[in-house]
C-alpha cells in the first residue's frame, strides 16, 4: 500500500506539470528602469519619438561671411591661426573660447580682429614693387611754355606724380628686412599645394635664425607634420614658420631681432635633418626666395 501511494502522488504531480504547460502564464510588470525612455502605452506600442531641437554651434549665423573660419575635421586653433595670419591667442580672445584645445567642427571662428572689415585687410599678395612713371617723360616739342606768374599771385601747387602718389600710399607692411634663416643650401624650393616653404639642409644642432624682427606667437610642437615649431609675426601683414627643430630656444610673447638665433635644427615630425621654413603673407603661403636676399 506504500508503494501504490507513492506511484499515485507522483502521477498526480505529473498532471498538474503537464496540465501547467497549457496555461498561459501571467505577464512580469514593465519597470521604467530609464530617465527619458519613451512610455508604453495599453496595447504595447510606442509613439514616435519627438526629436529635441539641435543647438547651434558657436558662430553658425557667421557662417560663410568674410573674416571667419568654419571649422574643418582635423583642425586645430593653431593651424587656423596660421592659415589666417594670426596669432592663437587673438583667436581665443576674440571667441571668447573657455578652452583653446576644445574647437567642434562646423563651429565658426573669428579670425579678423573686432572692428576691422575683412575686405578692406584683404591685399593681393604681390612680392615686389613697381613704381610707375608717365610715358611721356620727355616734355613734347613745340609745346608753349607756362606765363610766368603775376605779381602777388601764389604760384600752383606741382601735380603729385604717379610715383609719388604710389610711394605715399605704400604700406608700411611691406617694408620687412629679410634674411637667409639658415645657412645650409635649399633642398626643395616652393610649391605651392605641396611644399609651402623652402626646405633647407644641415646637420643637427645647426643655428635657425629669425629671418626678420618680430614677436614669437607660438612655439611648441602641437601641429601635426611640423615637429618643433616656432612662428613668428612680424607686422600684420607678414609670419614666418620654422619647423623640424631639435631644440628651440625662444618663448610665445618674446621679442627678437633679425638674425637671432631662435632654435636648432632637427628631425622632429621628419624623415631628416632639415629646416622647413614659411613666409606667410595674411595667412597664404609664398615663395620666400622671391623675397629673401641673393646669397
Amino acid at each position: 500500500m506504500l508503494i501504490e501511494s507513492k506511484w499515485m502522488g507522483a502521477l498526480a504531480l505529473a498532471v498538474t506539470l503537464l496540465s501547467g504547460c497549457t496555461l498561459t502564464p501571467n505577464r512580469a510588470p514593465i519597470e521604467d528602469r530609464g530617465v527619458g525612455t519613451r512610455p508604453v502605452v495599453p496595447n504595447g506600442t510606442a509613439p514616435a519619438t519627438v526629436a529635441e531641437p539641435t543647438k547651434p554651434l558657436p558662430g553658425a549665423e557667421n557662417a560663410g561671411k568674410p573674416g571667419y573660419y568654419s571649422v574643418k575635421a582635423s583642425d586645430t586653433l593653431i593651424r587656423i591661426a596660421l592659415e589666417n595670419g594670426q596669432n592663437w591667442k587673438d583667436l581665443v580672445k576674440w571667441n571668447n573660447l573657455d578652452n583653446p584645445n576644445v574647437i567642434e567642427v562646423g563651429q565658426v571662428l573669428r579670425v579678423v580682429p573686432p572692428g576691422v572689415d575683412p575686405n578692406a585687410s584683404t591685399r593681393p599678395v604681390t612680392t615686389s614693387r613697381v613704381e610707375t612713371r608717365p610715358l611721356d617723360a620727355k616734355p613734347a616739342t613745340g609745346t608753349a611754355s607756362a606765363p610766368p606768374a603775376t605779381a602777388g599771385a601764389s604760384a600752383p601747387a606741382p601735380a603729385a606724380t604717379p610715383a609719388a602718389t604710389a610711394s605715399a600710399s605704400r604700406d608700411s607692411d611691406e617694408d620687412v628686412h629679410w634674411g637667409w634663416p639658415a645657412a645650409g643650401p635649399v633642398i626643395a624650393p616652393f610649391d605651392d599645394g605641396k611644399v609651402k616653404g623652402l626646405v633647407l639642409g644641415g646637420k643637427a644642432g645647426d643655428p635657425v635664425l629669425a629671418a626678420a624682427d618680430g614677436r614669437v606667437v607660438y612655439a611648441g610642437s602641437g601641429l601635426r607634420g611640423y615637429g618643433n615649431l616656432i612662428i613668428l609675426k612680424h607686422n600684420n601683414t607678414y609670419l614666418t614658420a620654422y619647423a623640424h627643430n631639435q631644440t628651440l630656444l625662444v618663448k610665445e610673447d618674446q621679442a627678437v631681432r633679425r638674425g637671432q638665433k631662435i632654435a636648432e635644427m632637427g628631425s622632429t615630425d621628419s624623415d631628416s635633418v632639415k629646416l622647413h621654413f614659411e613666409i606667410r603673407k595674411q595667412g597664404k603661403p609664398i615663395d620666400p626666395a622671391k623675397l629673401l636676399p641673393p646669397r
